[in-house]
């Protein structure tokens, strides 16, 4: 079992630690907002950067800048954990993904109707996708205060459940938030994925190419009405996952180039300044350690530190910081429905389809997991931070109704994540 844990548990420490800088910005967000830099703190996300060259012209304000752009390469390497999920993970045997899978179908369908009811009249209402996401940074980072009494069958199901609701979220923003589409960019772009699709399958990849025909894709899409980061996730899906190396290869021969080194080393009179022979060992070393990692798995290892550290927390920075307004300017009605919908919702919709999937015996609960922890589980699927947030920049132009979506995230969030860690501290024995 070692070499399934360690993989896990390397991808839970990296997400852990994030979460706490990904907490600390939220905080600093939140305080800036509400000080006396507030103006601004608030007005230097607005601020215009432009691209202008003959024939193109691309301007947004900052934070567009960050949602489209850097959101991308998080899209991106959501794109990539499914795709590895669904051919070698969690998600690759119907037995091991169906209970992951009720349970996302559940935290997004459930939530979604319990937010369309509550708000059902009111001002808001195309905001119904914003308490379908969750959050896997914060989620596992809650998990890991508990320390070693967690069973690792809980964070594998959290960690599969939350790459599924991923998923289904990005389909929600390519079908319901994506408006005024512009076909022949969407066609051209499809094009071009479907032209990498098929290089992929023939085991050819280039990092150049598949770099710019990214940056096309992600262009096209910008300039459609679909939204840009959709690009990130359907260009992972064109990075092969197949080795060009194999595994007792390399060993062998990255024995034999060692060897040679150190007996040059032992040979060399200067110490200081590499040979030729040796900068060229350094370079097939190099060059058979990138064909040994497939460029799926080696983009993600590369990439999922600068999400995690970089990108997720600019984002919260960027768009987590609200004016706490509790006067008539502010929509009160909607911030308790999308934080009822976050909590309610989905801790009723991802227990009662699991409880369901279970009982037909079309899943099975995890190894040393009962129901009260999977209790527990459920409410920490109703911390949706970031991909709340983001889809609330997607449902809402109005600035009352994003602040008052925040509020509600935030509140829903916070007592999502307070009741899924005292649950499953109750009912989880201590080591």
């Amino acid at each position: 079992m070692k070499f399934i844990k360690d993989p896990i548990n390397q991808f839970i420490r990296l997400e852990t630690s994030s979460s706490i800088v990904l907490f600390g910005t939220t905080i600093l967000a939140l305080i800036l907002a509400n000080s006396p830099l507030s103006a601004d703190f608030l007005d230097f996300w607005k601020k215009y950067i432009s691209i202008d060259v003959p024939g193109f012209e691309l301007s947004k304000p900052l934070y567009k800048w960050i949602n489209d752009g850097l959101m991308a390469i998080f899209f991106f390497v959501i794109g990539l954990e499914i795709k590895r999920e669904i051919l070698t993970g969690e998600l690759s045997h119907i037995k091991k993904a169906s209970l992951p899978l009720f349970a996302a179908v559940g935290g997004m369908i459930i939530p979604a109707v319990f937010f369309s009811v509550l708000n059902a009249g009111n001002a808001g209402g195309e905001g119904w996708g914003i308490p379908m996401a969750a959050d896997i940074a914060f989620s596992l980072g809650i998990l890991t205060l508990l320390g070693k009494r967690v069973p690792i069958g809980i964070k594998v199901f959290l960690m599969a459940f939350a790459i599924i609701d991923d998923l289904g979220a990005v389909l929600v923003i390519a079908f319901f938030y994506s408006t005024n589409l512009l076909w022949t960019n969407i066609f051209i772009g499809l094009g071009i994925v479907a032209l990498l699709l098929l290089l992929s399958r023939f085991n050819y990849y280039s990092k150049y190419v598949f770099f710019i025909a990214g940056v096309l894709v992600w262009v096209l899409f910008l300039k459609s009405g679909i939204h840009a980061t959709i690009a990130g996730v359907l260009m992972a899906l064109t990075i092969p996952l197949s080795r060009k190396t194999d595994t007792r290869l390399f060993y062998k021969r990255s024995r034999e180039l060692l060897d040679e080194f150190l007996e040059d080393c032992n040979t060399q009179e200067n110490k200081t300044v590499l040979s030729k022979k040796q900068l060229h060992t350094i370079d097939e070393l190099e060059e058979l350690t990138e064909t040994t990692t497939s460029p799926l798995q080696h983009l993600e290892h590369t990439l999922h530190g600068w999400v995690s550290y970089l990108i997720m927390p600019v984002f919260a920075l960027a768009n987590a910081g609200v004016i706490f307004n509790f006067s008539g300017d502010s929509n009160l009605a909607l911030s308790l429905n999308i934080a009822i919908s976050m909590i309610v919702g989905n801790v009723i919709g991802i227990f009662s389809f699991s409880w369901l999937a279970i009982k037909l015996n079309i899943a099975e609960l995890p190894e040393n997991v009962n129901f009260k922890q999977l209790a527990g589980v459920s409410f920490l699927g109703g911390l949706g931070f970031t991909m709340s947030l983001f889809i609330n920049n997607l449902a809402y132009t109005n600035q009352v109704l994003i602040d008052s979506a925040k509020m509600g995230i935030l509140l829903g969030s916070l007592v999502a994540g307070t009741l899924g860690y005292i649950l499953i501290r109750l009912t989880v024995p201590a080591k």
